[in-house]
């Protein structure tokens, strides 16, 4: 997060007080949130039953195990089930294990497959491995770009993306914004997305134009742009009626920027019906606490942590679990933030760690997790909250204010529940 214009903050404090500016509509998106209207996974699903009748005559051959691997993997996306990645996941292994040639293509895939998974360790060895051989050096330095982001190897990643530098390409220029947003330059990140934008836009790419309107429309956010937000995820739901990514982001909007929980729970609830994720009940839960409702709250949570418990979700909801748990359990929270650093160690998971140990009562050990791994080393909202709660508990007043006054302007960012708790520091 970059430091944002006086404007920005000065709209967010009088939002405070003030009835939300409203910016979201329902016309604009209620045609979107017909539960029957699913023509990402119809088109997905008569294609799984054209390749798995070729599959199953000859289960041997790779062309139809690619398909059906990224056919699951698509239906992963679409209806959120974690079997659909986990069958992807086998179906790769055994291409890979077949297969003759274009063994870096399939390691690739894996590691794709695995980096959904949050098993980023795991896919920096497959691309690593996929490296050594001699063609598609740039598509795997741009993976393993993305994977050293996620481990916290930025001088590994700032290497990978002088290799791949091309300030005509798309690939490149996502990237670019997103080294400039860990970086802090919050302007940056969006000028580039914006050319990546019209790039996408010239080429008339379906594939491209959905990445970047939904990616860009997150970046806006985060600069308090929340109309242009709103508009740039329209744009996607235009392309793809069924993107349940952007419909979860308009439930956000509707509640973080306009308080109006009845229509968030009323977007997640047509969601919910094709596509199933637990972060959903997170968000729920969320919102009836801001509404007061605790037993309605405390119902969701229970849910979100019951459908976290499938083992084929591994780690992927960790850092959400090691939030919840440190207001309800922080010691289950420490030793899952112990267990996230030894996954992935970044100053975000660092934050975690440090604000676990803030709940379980050991100030002085949080306070020494965020000055030797979080602070200077990330601009996140969520580190910065964390951070200034430690200082705070620590009687460390001084670097409370500076984070406070920067903190204003995420509002949107961090949600009605940390704007309270940031307006108290």
């Amino acid at each position: 997060m970059k430091n944002l214009i006086t404007i920005v903050v000065v709209a967010f404090l009088f939002g405070c007080q003030e009835k939300p500016k409203k910016i979201t509509d329902s016309k604009d998106y209620d045609s979107y949130l017909m539960t029957n209207n699913n023509p990402s996974r119809d088109a997905l699903q008569k294609d799984l039953e054209f390749w798995q009748a070729r599959f199953n005559n000859d289960s041997t051959h790779l062309l139809e195990m690619s398909r059906l691997s990224g056919i699951h993997a698509g239906l992963f996306g679409s209806t959120g089930a974690i079997s659909e990645l986990k069958i992807s996941e086998e179906l790769i292994k055994k291409s890979h294990d077949v297969s003759a040639r274009n063994k870096d293509s399939y390691l690739r895939s894996l590691a794709h497959n695995y980096v959904s998974q949050h098993r980023f360790k795991e896919a920096q060895i497959l691309l690593d491995s996929a490296y050594t051989y001699p063609d598609n050096h740039k598509e795997t330095e741009m993976m393993l770009f993305d994977v050293a982001m996620e481990l916290g190897e930025y001088d590994r990643a700032d290497t990978l993306l002088g290799k791949i530098k091309d300030p005509k390409d798309f690939n490149y220029l996502i990237r670019l914004a997103k080294w400039s947003d860990h970086n802090g330059n919050l302007d940056a990140a969006i000028k580039y997305m914006e050319q990546a934008k019209q790039i996408a836009e010239e080429r008339d790419n379906k594939g491209l134009k959905l990445w970047i309107y939904s990616n860009i429309g997150d970046f806006f956010g985060h600069a308090g742009r929340i109309r242009d937000s709103y508009n740039s995820y329209l744009k996607t739901l235009a392309i793809e009626p069924d993107n349940h990514y952007v419909k979860k982001q308009l439930a956000w909007m509707t509640y973080s920027s306009e308080k109006n929980t009845a229509e968030a729970n009323r977007i997640l609830d047509s969601i919910m019906v094709n596509h199933k994720a637990p972060d959903y009940f997170l968000l729920k839960g969320q919102m009836a606490e801001f509404d007061g409702d605790t037993s309605e709250a405390d119902k969701e949570y229970n849910n979100f942590i019951k459908a976290t418990e499938n083992p084929n979700y591994g780690g992927m909801y960790n850092t959400y679990l090691i939030e919840l748990y440190a207001n309800r359990d922080s010691q289950k929270a420490l030793k899952l933030a112990e267990k996230e650093i030894t996954n992935r160690a970044t100053p975000e998971t660092y934050q975690l760690l440090g604000y676990a140990q803030l709940k379980a009562g050991e100030k002085e050990a949080a306070l020494k997790t965020i000055e030797e791994h979080v602070a200077g080393k990330t601009s996140e909202p969520k580190a910065l909250f964390h951070a200034a709660l430690i200082y705070k508990a620590n009687g460390m007043d001084d670097k409370v204010k500076p984070l406070k006054e920067e903190l204003m302007g995420a509002f949107y960012e961090l949600g009605p529940l940390k704007a309270i708790e940031i307006e108290n520091l």
